[in-house]
């Protein structure tokens, strides 16, 4: 599977030379290259980014103010000059940390990070919720989708309907991201779980669920993403 990545640098060299190592690699597949964390970031809220090679020093907007502002972050590369800024970034949970000069070997060992985490997390089939009083299991296979309910969110399975009081944003960050996306402000839904799609709306078993004018580009982008991984 290809991963979807994007640059994060105001020096134009160190793009350009980023951007040579990505086309050498195949199964990256390059969105979008940007000079300022701010457009970076309402680019992520509307397309499926899998990883993000960032720099620390910017003029407009920090690298670190970049990581402090994302909820649900992708997979980060810090690309950086300034060892200085690695204790900071690793505390983000960041993937990697490349040092400038980096050589392509040193490229290619931080995308086989990459690689290892998107394979750990794909490996996990399950999650442990807080509903009432205890711990439930919930395999990501059995969901169809999760509705919010107030503070608490509902995760209807093939199976069973659960309550549990946490955030959408907690949420994301326990799902695979590859097959669950939020599609409305209270909505996350199983890609592969969904039957049709008709205008502003998708069908999961008997249910109609809305697609939010805000979340209709980024589900559509990852729509067309999963069709073409599977031609």
């Amino acid at each position: 599977m290809s991963i979807n990545c994007i640059v994060v640098d105001d020096t134009p060299l160190a793009v350009e030379k980023l951007e040579g190592f990505i086309r050498q690699v195949t199964h990256l597949n390059m969105l979008k290259s940007f000079n300022n964390g701010i457009e970076a970031i309402s680019f992520i809220k509307t397309n499926p980014v899998d990883l993000v090679f960032l720099d620390i020093q910017m003029e407009q907007f920090s690298g670190l103010q970049f990581l402090d502002s994302l909820q649900n972050p992708p997979q980060i590369i810090i690309v950086s000059a300034y060892s200085q800024f690695a204790v900071s970034g690793f505390d983000h949970s960041v993937t990697d940390y490349l040092l400038k000069p980096y050589s392509f070997e040193r490229f290619l060992k931080a995308l086989d990070k990459v690689q290892m985490d998107k394979e750990a997390g794909s490996r996990k089939e399950y999650m442990f919720v807080k509903t009432e009083y205890r711990m439930e299991r919930v395999n990501f296979s059995d969901i169809l989708y999760i509705e919010g309910k107030g503070a608490y969110l509902r995760i209807i399975t093939q199976k069973t309907k659960i309550m549990t009081l946490q955030s959408f944003q907690n949420m994301e960050s326990l799902l695979p991201s590859d097959n669950f996306l939020r599609i409305h402000k209270s909505f996350i839904v199983a890609l592969n779980k969904i039957e049709s799609i008709e205008r502003n709306r998708i069908k999961i078993g008997s249910e109609l669920i809305p697609i939010g004018l805000s979340y209709r580009e980024r589900f559509i982008n990852a729509i067309n993403m999963n069709v073409s991984d599977n031609l």
